[in-house]
């Protein structure tokens, strides 16, 4: 290999790519993108890296399970550019969301404490292909009104009928509402609850809750560590830029 002034070692695309199971292109992609510093050029035109290049890209690569591509890329333009502070702020922002989603769940659990099933899939009385708003309403003891409430708010979600246009409530749309009542009994607001409908929707169902919730709690882990693992690189190629 030849040699250059910054830190000695020249490399070739191919030298960064291999290592990481990347192509060529795309090492040529993220120094376009400003993830990489800008490459040397030789007589002919080709690109030249050093091991500066190298670190930047073992820290990208380490930030992005933690703080995902877009962010990733911005704290590596951040960092390249010279404005560490705003490399920072990007970083102190993905933990904040990491410490809102560990609070979503934890609201999540505590709900789910709370519950009585028996009451969430007590049956109400019903129409062809479901229930209309009206006795829902009434089983509920709320108006139709709160239900039109909590479906702009995402938390029920009816069809309409094709004949009338009347909503129609189906069997998982009434342990929707039921759960959305019984936490609203519970003081949440309609913005904690959109979660949880979100993760009983997303499971099947309250029992498959369970397996989604010890998954979830393991994605959060695995973000945090990661989050540890990208700090590290990050760490050691601003020492390695001086």
């Amino acid at each position: 290999m030849g040699r250059n002034l910054q830190n000695g070692v020249r490399l070739r695309p191919v030298d960064l790519a291999r290592g990481h199971g990347l192509s060529t292109q795309a090492v040529r992609n993220y120094e376009e993108a400003g993830i990489l510093p800008a490459a040397g050029r030789t007589a002919h035109g080709y690109r030249t890296y050093t091991p500066l290049h190298a670190g930047a890209l073992r820290a990208f690569l380490a930030l992005v399970p933690g703080h995902g591509h877009r962010t990733a890329a911005s704290i590596m333009r951040a960092v390249n550019e010279g404005a560490a502070d705003e490399a920072f702020r990007l970083i102190d922002e993905s933990h904040a969301q990491l410490l809102e989603d560990r609070r979503t769940l934890r609201a999540v659990e505590s709900a789910l404490r709370d519950l009585d099933p028996a009451t969430v899939f007590e049956p109400v009385p019903s129409a062809p292909g479901g229930t209309f708003i009206g006795p829902l309403a009434g089983r509920l003891g709320i108006r139709p009104a709160t239900l039109r409430a909590w479906e702009r708010a995402g938390l029920v979600r009816p069809s309409r009928d094709a004949r009338t246009g009347y909503r129609v409530y189906d069997e998982s749309d009434v342990r929707d509402a039921r759960l959305a009542h019984q936490l609203r009994r519970g003081g949440y607001l309609l913005e904690q609850i959109a979660p949880l409908i979100a993760q009983v929707r997303a499971a099947g169902g309250l029992e498959p809750l369970e397996t989604a919730l010890r998954d979830w709690h393991g994605r959060l882990s695995a973000r945090a560590r990661a989050m540890l693992t990208g700090a590290a690189e990050l760490e050691a190629y601003l020492r390695e830029r001086g």
